[in-house]
């Protein structure tokens, strides 16, 4: 059986801004995926989850003998001491656990110091709640007041980095972030939406994921103002702003367009042009 450290954590991290469900009053409520996509943890759907995160990530990955697939923090720190694999310091890669006991509260490790651990959690908030509702990025502290009860070794491919110095005692370590995924925007969908959208009304959108990229570029460039650069529409403040880029990249390259090749209708020169000065590729 195979377990890679980067493979797990970025897992982890790709759901962080996931969210939990709400009741009907509009409380979170604990309603998440991991649940029930984690086989004999589907019981546990409307309880608190910050275990069941960090098992989910392990069976996704076919490691599920490698790690605690468990709800309880309190039965999985006994899982991570029966095996031998527990520690008082950081493991990159590894699952810290909160309390006393370390039944209260348990996320993964992305990256450590001498004075804190840079962590991914599930069930948590922006102040680091134990109950809290999402998956989030935190920084906690590694000694003192709301530092970790302990840490869980796992048994990666990579091997063991720890600041344990019976593990090799590394001071300073982090999993490398994945590359984004590129940016690609279709030249006739942004086209399609440019003539069509200004005469559907306010909001009215017909490629909104690809035109919102369009839009946060001109936004960048000062030609399209915030309020209007994250609706997925391209309606007439959009034309404008494109025919404001159209003109501005003209004077640029001296091409010596005409008021009616700046039109705001994006050609392929153009939106290729805005693209490369704001990470994005054009396809056809």
């Amino acid at each position: 059986m195979t377990f890679s450290r980067t493979a797990y954590v970025n897992l982890l991290r790709s759901q962080t801004g996931y969210h939990e469900g709400r009741d009907p009053d509009g409380n979170w409520n604990n309603i998440q995926r991991f649940s029930p996509e984690t086989p004999g943890l589907e019981w546990s759907q409307g309880q608190p989850w910050c275990a069941v995160f960090t098992a989910w990530g392990a069976d996704e990955l076919g490691a599920r003998d490698l790690w605690p697939i468990t709800a309880s923090c309190t039965t999985a720190v006994s899982w991570w001491k029966q095996h031998g694999r527990w520690t008082d310091y950081p493991v990159l890669g590894g699952p810290f656990y909160m309390g006393s006991a370390g039944q209260d509260h348990v996320g993964v490790v992305y990256a450590y110091d001498a004075d804190s651990i840079y962590t991914v959690e599930g069930n948590t908030n922006t102040t680091g709640a134990y109950q809290g509702d999402g998956v989030y990025q935190r920084v906690r502290p590694r000694r003192g007041l709301d530092s970790p009860y302990g840490y869980g070794v796992p048994n990666f491919d990579e091997g063991t980095v720890s600041a344990d110095p019976a593990l090799g005692g590394t001071a300073s370590a982090s999993v490398p972030a994945p590359e984004p995924p590129p940016v690609r925007v279709s030249l006739a969908h942004v086209v399609a939406a440019a003539r069509r959208d200004p005469g559907l009304g306010q909001g009215g959108t017909t490629y909104p994921a690809e035109v919102n990229v369009v839009e946060v570029a001109l936004a960048a460039e000062g030609l399209l103002q915030d309020a209007y650069a994250h609706d997925g529409s391209f309606g007439s403040l959009t034309v404008t702003a494109f025919a404001k880029w159209q003109r501005r990249y003209s004077e640029r390259g001296g091409l010596g367009w005409s008021s009616s090749d700046c039109d705001g209708i994006p050609g392929k020169t153009s939106l290729t042009a805005l693209g490369k000065d704001r990470g994005f590729t054009v396809t056809s």
